[in-house]
């Protein structure tokens, strides 16, 4: 796991700091991160758990859980496709391999 850069680290620990006393605020803190660098670098990870004091496992679990959270910075412009049935059945497929 490659540590974070010093700038990043402070971000992270401030956001940590200023969120840790809501309740069950770890969706809010992997939010906030991702809102403020782009994604939720790996080395982010050991740092929130203990912030929260909550494993690594389960903060790395969310993460990679919810298709939501990047762990990879992304690309200039980020795309967001729906394939619920819903979506479906108005021929998402054919939008999709247009994309």
């Amino acid at each position: 796991m490659d540590p974070l850069p010093p700038a990043e680290s402070a971000v992270v620990r401030r956001i940590v700091a200023d969120l840790k006393g809501r309740p069950g605020p770890l969706l809010e803190v992997l939010h906030a991160i991702q809102a403020a660098l782009g994604f939720v670098p790996e080395g982010a990870v050991p740092l929130v758990a203990e912030g929260l004091n909550l494993s690594r496992a389960e903060v790395h679990g969310v993460v990679s859980f919810y298709h939501y959270f990047r762990e990879t910075p992304p690309g200039r412009h980020t795309i967001h496709m729906c394939r619920a049935e819903a979506c479906q059945s108005m021929n998402q497929k054919a939008t999709e391999a247009h994309a």
